[in-house]
């Protein structure tokens, strides 16, 4: 594997320039770490490389090709051996267009390897508000799509699905006509949808748990449906679920959704809501999706995660999952394997 140096610039202390160029969540963490070393501006990064633990990619010769593209990097720090690795390192100037481009370096080091990257500060990882999307993230499947199947109409509600979650059509309008083609479908179908055709995500309920365990706050946010995210929040481990609510009459779908309809702002809403009612900096919060109705929150979070997502939210957002299952948000907050809490 090829390696990338960069030339280091002397270390000196940083302006309040610098520090103002940094995204919302991030700023108040690098602006804690400055004031703790008023005589070094450098800031205190970590950049985690993560693979999936089905296959395990990771070893000394990538770790190093990885440390040689870092500046002032520090030594190894295994979260899971083959799995999961934090290298510190330190940089002066740590704004959001620095540490996107510090990731594209390791992106290119890393060549067509199935290893995600995450690089941040190293102060506030371990986060205490935990807001996740449920289809394509918490479970393996879109919810409506299952659904449709039963009706005969999978493929087209689908192709609506996709357009939607990629922001080529707003969510809203988009989901009111997909619920209306399910019109007379018997309710009783959506248990054999969930004992079925519902797996949920590798990873998911290790992640939950073990945030809990640390005491933070989970809440499953979905545009989908409580019909589907009340199940999927048990088995998981949420301590609260939020989704749209389908109009049930006389035991069968009437094709319409109750208003209003959760979509992007709501979900957005929802996170500013749990932050301050359990009193919480941006930086304490963690979100993880897939489509474009998650990109609001996932932007205003203290960690936000597109998790194997549509590529413009990938894009997007601070941080990018494509290989990993989601112990990868895990490794991202520093957690090493042995702290899991297995569900």
């Amino acid at each position: 594997m090829e390696s990338v140096l960069i030339t280091i610039p002397p270390v000196r202390c940083a302006s309040a320039s610098a520090r103002a160029d940094l995204p919302l969540a991030v700023g108040p963490a690098i602006s804690t770490a400055l004031s703790n070393n008023p005589e070094c501006a450098c800031m205190s990064l970590v950049a985690t490389l993560i693979c999936n633990p089905a296959s395990p990619a990771l070893d000394s010769t990538i770790v190093d090709g990885a440390r040689a593209v870092l500046p002032s990097p520090g030594p190894a720090q295994w979260l899971f051996n083959e799995v999961a690795v934090d290298i510190p390192f330190e940089r002066e100037n740590a704004s959001r267009d620095d540490i996107k481009a510090i990731e594209l370096q390791l992106r290119q080091a890393r060549g067509d390897l199935p290893i995600d990257i995450v690089v941040q500060p190293r102060i506030g990882r371990r986060k205490k508000l935990f807001l996740a999307d449920m289809d394509s993230t918490m479970i393996g499947q879109e919810c409506i799509d299952e659904l449709a199947d039963f009706a005969g109409l999978k493929s087209h509600v689908a192709a609506i699905t996709e357009r939607a979650m990629r922001g080529e059509i707003e969510f809203e309008s988009a989901l009111r006509e997909r619920v209306a083609l399910l019109k007379g479908l018997p309710v009783s179908v959506v248990d054999e949808v969930l004992d079925k055709r519902i797996t949920l995500t590798p990873g998911g309920r290790d992640l939950v748990m073990t945030m809990r365990a640390q005491g933070a706050y989970t809440c499953l946010i979905s545009g989908g449906f409580t019909l589907f995210t009340n199940v999927v929040a048990a088995k998981v481990g949420f301590q609260e679920n939020r989704a749209n609510q389908l109009q049930i009459e006389n035991g069968k779908l009437t094709g319409e959704v109750i208003e209003p309809i959760l979509g992007r702002a709501t979900k957005l809403a929802t996170l500013v809501e749990l932050t301050e009612s359990f009193d919480l900096d941006d930086i304490d919060t963690l979100v993880v999706g897939d489509g474009a109705n998650d990109l609001g929150m996932i932007q205003a979070a203290g960690l936000g995660v597109a998790y194997h997502a549509k590529p413009a939210v990938a894009a997007a957002a601070a941080v990018r999952i494509d290989h990993g299952d989601l112990t990868a948000l895990l490794y991202a907050q520093g957690y090493r394997r042995d702290e899991f809490v297995e569900g």
